[in-house]
């Protein structure tokens, strides 16, 4: 692979290729104004920015399709993924923010952050592999392990799982769900799903039954799933 490619990417260039990773893990294309939305500035920038990395050759766009990165694309987009993950630890274990406003307070955070006070942080929070929301951070040598989960709609009824990834940045959303204590890492059960895409009867950590709707539950992804004996029946809230 030629590093000339890697080497000429600027660091603008590097945030939008990790916008453009992160949005095609749910899409085989990116749309430009799905890209819009999560770089949170003018269509007119962001095509700009398109069309350096297309001529760059990191990604392939198809108009009236799509985007998708090449493989030279996801390289240069593990730094800049590895920085913002890391930098959401940080802010959320040793600043006591929390994980809501992690995101967006990244935003600019780690825009300052050189590789010294990158690595340092990575010392001070424990040398992490996810971030807060449970999502992969990179190592170093820009290697990513996607997590082998998948959404809790899929999953059916009378199952226990474990949350491992929430993949949402609504602030709402975010503070609800902690709230439920449906955080990474958490385990629940559950007890059964409504159809035509109803709500999920779940029992949430601390043995409470708990209705969350379908919109809710698709930004919740879950691993470990297996059948056991169901719990004791709690108090639905």
């Amino acid at each position: 692979m030629d590093e000339t490619l890697l080497n000429d990417a600027s660091p603008a260039m590097q945030r939008y290729a990790a916008e453009i990773f992160r949005l095609q893990q749910d899409h085989e294309q990116v749309r430009l104004n799905d890209l819009v939305a999560e770089a949170n500035t003018s269509m007119q920038a962001v095509s700009r920015m398109v069309k350096r990395l297309k001529s760059g050759g990191y990604l392939e766009h198809t108009p009236y399709r799509g985007m998708r990165l090449t493989q030279t694309g996801e390289r240069i987009a593990m730094p800049a993924l590895r920085r913002h993950r890391l930098a959401e630890v940080f802010l959320v274990q040793r600043m006591g923010y929390d994980w809501a406003a992690a995101h967006e307070l990244t935003e600019t955070f780690e825009r300052g952050l050189n590789p010294e006070l990158e690595d340092r942080m990575d010392e001070l929070t424990g040398h992490p592999t996810r971030c807060p929301h449970g999502e992969p951070i990179p190592t170093r040598d820009g290697r990513i392990t996607t997590p082998d989960d998948r959404p809790l709609v899929e999953v059916g009824s009378k199952v226990w799982c474990r949350i491992s990834r929430v993949r949402t940045h609504d602030l709402d959303k975010l503070r609800y769900i902690a709230e439920l204590g449906l955080v990474p890492g958490a385990d629940i059960y559950v007890m059964g799903c409504a159809p035509f895409q109803g709500p999920l009867r779940i029992q949430v950590p601390g043995g409470v039954d708990q209705i969350i709707g379908h919109e809710l539950a698709r930004a919740l992804w879950v691993e470990h799933v297996h059948r056991d004996p169901p719990p004791k029946v709690g108090a639905a809230r």
